[in-house]
């Protein structure tokens, strides 16, 4: 079979939670059988061109003409060629022009697609008129005119119905990872070159990764950490993760709040060194005022580190099943669990294994590209079915 996946962006700095799924579900697809090509953008993706040429997968990077709405540049016919080529497309992501220039190419070929928007439906963060006027050309009649729709999470699905989605037609396959990439050769090496990097040594520390923007919210976080770091004072926070607008006001706070020398900013980690973080940190904190799943406490679950994240991280399942701590966005809400947990060793351990547990039985990379495998072959041949009854087969 062969497959489509359309995000614009593959970069893991700027392309986030949407940019991991595509880039590991084009992997594991390919592993399970699939012909897989990501059509995508050609920024920052070095990285993942080459491991997916040695993987199988076909990379198509288009320039980009404006990094702010990434508006794509290709030649005529491109994405037609591409989308007549495919059994099946898969658009992931919201409100970006590539997405609507392929619906535009499936609906001239009456090629089935794939919708899953990644937690976007509803308008949040800036541009929400941009938004709302992509949603009333395009972004609705995506959603309608989809084959089937994923969503992340149960939670989602209610976004869909608002788009007027049946939920007989809304999917669930949430985000998973990879373990093998969770191993480090030289554990014990690399977590102390970690903690001289971030200037940690060897004290205990919180850590935050994402990028450093408001619905991520590190600004929640560094105020929950004021509140509680006179009492306890062998306890760092890191906030790891790329400058996207908050960084500068970030450094004021620490600084106003005399935290100097104990909040460090070491920018965007990636590979061993993410790696090692996870491994060290005391609890991984995700304070996130809207996210629709992160995958950053899967991986670090995998790791065996306990995490606390908000109600707004799409993690309900989680907790559901007593791993981690979830609590209300509110500074105060993040404060307590922080100070409950750091005075508890025995519950860290207890919730970093049965988080660890959990995300090996249920969300690996592996066993979610063989559910979206398995509706890619459905719908083809739902597809293939009304076509020869439209054409008068037999």
């Amino acid at each position: 079979m062969k497959i489509l996946l359309v995000n614009h962006l593959l970069d893991p700095v700027s392309g986030g939670g949407t940019a991991e799924r595509t880039f590991q579900l084009a992997r594991f697809l390919t592993v399970a059988g699939a012909e897989c090509t990501v059509l995508t953008l050609d920024i920052g993706i070095e990285h993942e061109v080459k491991a997916s040429s040695h993987g199988g997968v076909r990379i198509v990077a288009v320039p980009c003409l404006n990094r702010r709405f990434f508006i794509p540049v290709m030649r005529r016919g491109m994405i037609d060629a591409l989308v007549a080529d495919a059994d099946v497309v898969h658009l992931s992501g919201h409100w970006t022009i590539l997405n609507a220039l392929t619906f535009r190419a499936c609906l001239r070929h009456d090629a089935p697609f794939l919708f899953c928007p990644a937690g976007a439906l509803k308008p949040f963060g800036r541009s929400r008129f941009l938004k709302w006027c992509y949603d009333a050309f395009a972004g609705r009649k995506l959603a309608r005119s989809a084959a089937a729709c994923i969503a992340i999470t149960e939670s989602e699905k209610s976004d869909f119905s608002e788009c007027g989605v049946l939920p007989a037609r809304v999917f669930v396959i949430p985000n998973g990872i990879d373990p093998d990439e969770y191993l480090l050769e030289d554990a014990q090496g690399a977590v102390a070159r970690f903690r001289r990097a971030s200037s940690v040594g060897e004290s205990r520390f919180l850590l935050f990764l994402g990028r450093l923007n408001s619905i991520k919210g590190p600004d929640l976080l560094l105020e929950a950490f004021s509140r509680i770091a006179a009492r306890v004072p062998d306890v760092h926070l890191v906030l790891a993760g790329p400058d996207d607008g908050m960084r500068e006001m970030l450094e004021t706070s620490v600084s106003s709040l005399q935290l100097c020398g104990r909040v460090h900013f070491p920018g965007y980690i990636g590979g061993a060194d993410k790696v090692a973080a996870l491994h060290a940190a005391a609890i991984l904190v995700i304070p996130s005022r809207r996210e629709a799943m992160s995958i950053v406490v899967l991986e670090g679950g995998i790791c065996g580190c306990p995490a606390v994240f908000t109600d707004a991280c799409g993690l309900d399942a989680i907790a559901d099943e007593g791993a981690g701590v979830m609590v209300p966005v509110s500074v105060e809400a993040i404060a307590s669990a922080l100070e409950g947990l750091l005075q508890d060793e025995a519950e860290l351990q207890r919730s970093g294994e049965l988080l660890r547990r959990i995300v090996q039985r249920h969300y690996l990379w592996q066993s979610q590209a063989e559910q979206l495998l398995a509706l890619a072959a459905q719908v083809a041949t739902n597809t293939s079915k009304k076509t020869c009854a439209g054409s008068g087969a037999v």
